[in-house]
């Protein structure tokens, strides 16, 4: 079980494997109880630049399908979709679309 935070004592979990997961331990966890509920709990360092920049290569991507964005973290937005570049009818198409670009461009 893996944890992105640190294991200090006013750490906080920023994510978590699902690994980690099977025994409760969920992002915005304090580091404390995440140990607790996870003896054999591994923490690893944040890379917020890696992070930041790979959250920009995919906001760019999202612009490719619409301007109307609403970003809410560094993984997460809003996308509204009802016009669209591409022109696609069908929301869950531009969604396969937008995944595969994502996964292709980034990794």
């Amino acid at each position: 079980p893996v944890a992105v935070g640190s294991r200090r004592e006013r750490g906080v979990v920023a994510a978590a494997s699902y690994e980690a997961r099977a025994f409760d331990v969920r992002s915005a966890m304090a580091s404390a109880v995440a140990i607790r509920k996870c003896p054999s709990l591994v923490f690893v360092k944040p890379r917020f630049e890696v992070y930041k920049a790979v959250s920009t290569q995919i906001r760019e991507i999202f612009a490719g399908y619409t301007p109307l964005i609403e970003p809410l973290s560094l993984d997460e937005a809003y996308l509204d979709v009802t016009e669209n570049h591409p022109g696609l009818e069908s929301a869950t198409e531009i969604a396969r679309q937008l995944k595969s670009k994502i996964r292709e461009e980034t990794g």
